[in-house]
């Protein structure tokens, strides 16, 4: 396989929106670890362009580079030994030293909890059982490297056990055309408008069906994208229809939202047409971002190597800068948009510091999700 620098630059960009829409979160009337006194119910109007296809998204990229790491692997062994070391060694980093801020912040600020961090992660983090209706220690931001091991599981024993070839050759017939748009949007239609019928997700791997359903499927789709010259043609060829399906879904939406605003309850005959316009948002985007990532973005840039390296560091650590920043503005009076500015600023520091001191100590690049250095070679003399 040769490098899609255009894939990279979608995975940077999708990783740069989740930063600046988890900001977002702080502002809109949705549940977050912590609000601030400025919630707006216009502000979830912005957040709902993206809210059908942004994880989504990052699942289909994951799946791609997940072909992209296999191909460069000794084989199927030493492929999943590397998932596994580059997922669950941060992920259990970030539970642990990460994380525990976001839980603290909401139970100081929702439930009335007096005890300092350092009383907070020494006596109650890691009691293994609930707190003021939060199950301790959590996984929070995190649920996205859980399920996306999981499913790196499930792919290494079917790429184990089922012949790649055949399959990748089905993957390119069906996806090789129309289907390429049509297909996954009856598909997302059923699940949102019938099967789940607009029903959350709860990012708690057990139970969390309409979440796998989703992403799975999304995951391997991109898995077989990474081979397919074919499906990738029929993208290019679609992009721009999908383009108009995806604002025509998220015109829906927006229709919806702004007949039923703020804590309006909708009637239920509302969810099925809801649910068929957020299926064609969620994979109109898609296929829309894919296709402008192929015809515009596949070009490489000096910047891209660090960017495509940083990406995972700055997610590993972004929300819990987000929660203590929005915690610290609490008291200061500014005005909405001076605490979006001030935690947009915060958040993209201290995610540029943590990537750095990270990346230039050798025993914490495993703990944020880097490879290990390379040995020097020393010279001959």
């Amino acid at each position: 396989m040769t490098r899609h620098y255009g894939m990279d630059w979608l995975r940077i960009g999708a990783f740069a929106l989740l930063i600046v829409y988890h900001v977002g979160m702080v502002f809109v009337p949705w549940n977050f670890h912590v609000k601030s006194g400025h919630v707006e119910d216009w502000a979830t109007l912005p957040m709902l362009a993206t809210n059908a296809w942004r994880l989504t998204l990052l699942f289909v990229v994951s799946g791609y580079a997940s072909r992209a790491l296999l191909a460069r692997s000794g084989g199927v062994g030493s492929f999943f030994a590397n998932r596994c070391v580059r997922l669950l060694v941060p992920l259990a980093f970030g539970i642990a030293v990460i994380v525990p801020p976001q839980p603290w912040v909401e139970l100081v600020t929702k439930h009335g909890y007096t005890g300092d961090y350092l009383t907070f992660w020494t006596r109650d983090y890691f009691r293994f059982g609930p707190l003021g209706g939060i199950t301790l220690p959590t996984w929070n931001h995190l649920w996205f490297v859980v399920y996306l091991w999981v499913y790196t599981v499930v792919l290494t024993i079917g790429v184990a056990v089922v012949r790649g070839a055949r399959m990748q050759r089905a993957f390119d017939r069906i996806f090789g055309g129309g289907l390429v748009l049509a297909l996954p949007i009856a598909w997302l239609v059923f699940v949102h408008a019938w099967w789940f019928r607009m029903v959350g997700e709860s990012q708690a791997l057990f139970g969390d069906w309409i979440a796998h359903v989703t992403y799975f499927p999304a995951f391997l789709f991109g898995f077989g994208l990474a081979r397919s010259e074919p499906a990738m043609a029929a993208i290019v060829r679609w992009w721009k229809l999908a383009a108009i399906v995806a604002l025509l879904g998220y015109a829906s939406v927006i229709a919806v939202e702004t007949h039923w605003p703020g804590d309006v309850a909708a009637p239920r005959w509302v969810y099925t047409p809801y649910g068929v316009a957020h299926a064609l948002e969620q994979w109109g985007a898609i296929v829309a971002l894919i296709g402008i990532a192929e015809v515009h973005w596949n070009r490489d840039h000096r910047l891209r190597p660090m960017l495509t390296e940083a990406v995972f560091p700055f997610y590993i650590v972004h929300q819990t800068i987000i929660v203590l920043a929005m915690y610290a503005l609490l008291r200061a009076g500014l005005p909405g948009w001076a605490e979006f500015a001030v935690i947009l600023v915060a958040t993209t520091i201290g995610c540029v510091i943590f990537y750095r001191l990270g990346r230039a100590i050798p025993l914490l690049r495993p703990l944020i999700g880097l490879r290990g250095r390379a040995p020097v070679k020393a010279a001959i003399p």
